[in-house]
């Protein structure tokens, strides 16, 4: 088995969308190839409902697919096919907006107004982009939870590890989507085929995940590992970018790791990108927008 070595470590950046939702972005709107074929991530939380509750009002999309992940509270969701419901804790919603959909997405809190939840943009291949809009939502009771012998837990949304498959399927870039949770002290290491682009994306405690040279902690951006000065430990917020290798192993800080671990299959093809919608060619990107001035965007429904 190699370990996979750390490319980059990437602090998530604060940032405002929607109508004025405050969040943190990991990555997303830049050059995102080291990701392909993922777009975006962002983590929103808050404990403060004027920081999120004012929302996504209806936007369109094509050409990706979005994944929502609630841990607290829930997303109140409507769009132009008639669906209407709401993603509660636990629960994950994985929209394919193929031809396109346009819709809104309303966060609410809990009982003392704390939010938190992630999305996930996921790019379509050419010859998905414009295939009928569907979703797969997933109720919190019918993702299926391991828990290791040393204590290490996980949650299979998409994908397979340990022998369990996650609810999610027909995804054409075959993604894995985990969330791990590694108890105080122990380490542990988990596969992620060689040929996938991954990333861990931390969010609660801290550990150190290893590099294919030894156990060593995380260089902060800017540092080569030529420098071998031991850094601070990965923590909240934080995502690691991973080369390629057959596993990542962390070993769990003093109030243990809980991570997002997410890869999937480059698609290697062009990317025409402006705000909600991703296309291959610019002259795709034209002719999307022009769909949604003069009402011909949606296709299916």
């Amino acid at each position: 088995m190699s370990i996979r070595p750390i490319k980059r470590l990437i602090k998530a950046k604060p940032t405002i969308e929607g109508a004025g939702v405050h969040l943190k972005r990991a990555f997303g709107f830049g050059n995102t190839g080291e990701f392909d074929p993922f777009l975006l991530f962002d983590d929103f939380r808050g404990d403060r409902p004027e920081d999120y509750q004012a929302g996504f009002p209806w936007h369109p999309h094509r050409g990706i697919e979005t994944v929502t992940y609630v841990l607290t509270g829930t997303v109140d969701h409507a769009d132009s096919l008639g669906n209407a419901g709401e993603v509660g804790a636990g629960d994950v919603q994985w929209l394919t907006a193929g031809s396109g959909i346009v819709h809104q997405e309303m966060p609410r809190g809990d009982e003392a107004g704390r939010m938190h939840g992630f999305q996930l943009w996921a790019n379509l291949p050419s010859s998905l982009k414009m295939t009928a809009p569907r979703y797969q939502d997933v109720l919190s009771k019918d993702i299926p939870e391991v828990t290791d012998d040393d204590g290490t837990k996980i949650r299979v949304i998409c994908g397979e590890m340990w022998g369990v498959r996650g609810p999610v399927d027909g995804i054409a870039a075959d993604p894995q989507y985990i969330d791990v949770f590694v108890p105080p002290g122990k380490k542990k290491s988990l596969p992620v085929e060689t040929s996938r682009h991954a990333f861990a994306y931390v969010f609660a405690g801290s550990g150190k995940f290893c590099n294919a040279s030894g156990p060593l902690a995380v260089p902060t951006e800017g540092v080569g590992w030529a420098d071998t000065t031991l850094a601070e430990e990965v923590d909240n917020r934080s995502l690691v970018l991973f080369d390629r290798g057959d596993e990542v192993t962390v070993q769990a800080g003093e109030q243990g790791i809980r991570f997002l671990l997410v890869s999937g299959k480059p698609l290697e093809e062009p990317v025409a990108w402006y705000g909600p919608i991703v296309m291959n060619t610019q002259e795709e990107l034209r002719q999307a927008f022009a769909e949604v001035q003069d009402g011909t965007f949606l296709k299916h429904g």
